[in-house]
């Protein structure tokens, strides 16, 4: 897949374009932050998805490899647990395989362990927490590269967010974002605009021109 300029933006940025285009999620997964290796680190790429059921789960389909093996190089992982679990899906051992296959990172709706592994690799991990249990015999794989629907944890009725095997994916500081591959080109040049106006209304309000003038002269309102 070629690459995307979609990583010149911040995950905050690409959230407002897909917000102004109608899609209410904005793209946002909430509940899912960076665990490792630091508080600069950001990734994006394209996703490589991972059904995950729980262990006891015998009526749905099981995998005869080990998922990490075959991640496409700069594919970011994108983990779907059962909603609640308390267990990790992910521990430093992977992270190690995931490196070795050149993947830009980990994204899971789900927990992780092993916190000062994936800081000593440097390898990029985003959770929903951490837990001191491993995935058996809780947790099990059971699709790879399958559309995912990942619904926010708890009560609300904020939108569950699609991913699509190779939509884009960025993560930062800020949280999770995913871009389907239709919408792209429009996320970019929106949020390009949208950066050119925050821009603006920087200068202005550190000119102690005012937020509400200042919003109201770049933004409209």
């Amino acid at each position: 897949m070629s690459p995307s300029h979609l990583h010149e933006f911040s995950a905050c940025e690409i959230s407002d374009a897909l917000i102004k285009m109608g899609i209410q999620h904005g793209g946002y997964i909430p509940d899912i932050n960076l665990i490792a290796p630091s508080p600069e680190t950001k990734i994006y790429g394209p996703a490589y998805t991972v059904k995950m059921v729980h262990g006891s789960d015998t009526s749905t389909p099981k995998v005869s490899f080990h998922f990490v093996d075959r991640v496409p190089p700069g594919s970011i992982i994108v983990i779907d647990a059962p909603s609640q679990t308390k267990n990790a899906v992910w521990g430093g051992l992977m992270s190690a395989g995931a490196q070795a296959q050149d993947a830009a990172g980990v994204i899971i709706s789900g927990r992780c362990r092993d916190l000062a592994e994936h800081r000593a690799l440097g390898f990029p991990v985003f959770a929903r927490g951490h837990s001191t249990l491993g995935q058996s015999p809780f947790t099990r794989v059971s699709e790879i590269n399958v559309p995912l629907t990942i619904a926010p944890e708890g009560a609300g009725d904020f939108p569950s967010v699609t991913i699509l095997p190779g939509d884009w994916m960025l993560a930062d500081e800020n949280g999770v974002v995913s871009v389907p591959r239709s919408l792209e080109s429009q996320v970019i040049e929106i949020a390009a605009k949208g950066r050119a106006i925050d821009e603006k209304c920087m200068e202005d309000i550190k000119a102690g021109k005012g937020v509400q003038a200042s919003f109201k002269t770049h933004r409209g309102n």
